[in-house]
């Protein structure tokens, strides 16, 4: 079962891989214009980057809504409500606390997220915080 839950896991990433990216929530030349999206902090900048770049994480997290994971605002605004440690869970020490029933999917990408320094965790859970 655990073989299977796997490859459904590496079907879906692959899958997900094909699509065009989209635009970015808050794309890093924002400006504070009324009306505009606040604009993001270096570390949040350096978060998106690593989210959408190296850490692959828009595959299956989009900004406002469901996808193969929940919406990244969803992340954000469970973790704050439950002062939950991102950072710990993304190193694979932690428990799922957002969609437990998901966990099988997203723990086949700590193998990625592991990889990421603290400074590169931290910069990822501050550009999901800032999506609201």
């Amino acid at each position: 079962m655990k073989q299977l839950l796997l490859l459904l896991a590496a079907v879906a990433l692959i899958s997900c891989k094909g699509e065009e990216k989209k635009e970015s929530l808050y794309p890093a030349d924002t400006t504070q214009d009324e009306g505009a999206a606040p604009k993001l902090t270096p570390q949040q900048q350096l978060g998106q980057e690593i989210f959408d770049g190296k850490g692959n994480c828009y595959t299956c997290h989009k900004p406002q809504q469901k996808a193969i994971g929940p919406a990244i605002r969803e992340i954000g605004k469970i973790y704050k409500e439950k002062k939950g440690d991102m950072v710990t869970f993304l190193k694979g020490n932690g428990e799922p606390i957002v969609d437990p029933a998901q966990y099988a999917v997203m723990k086949t990408n700590f193998y990625i997220t592991k990889t990421f320094t603290d400074e590169e965790l931290k910069a990822v859970e501050a550009y999901i915080y800032s999506i609201e």
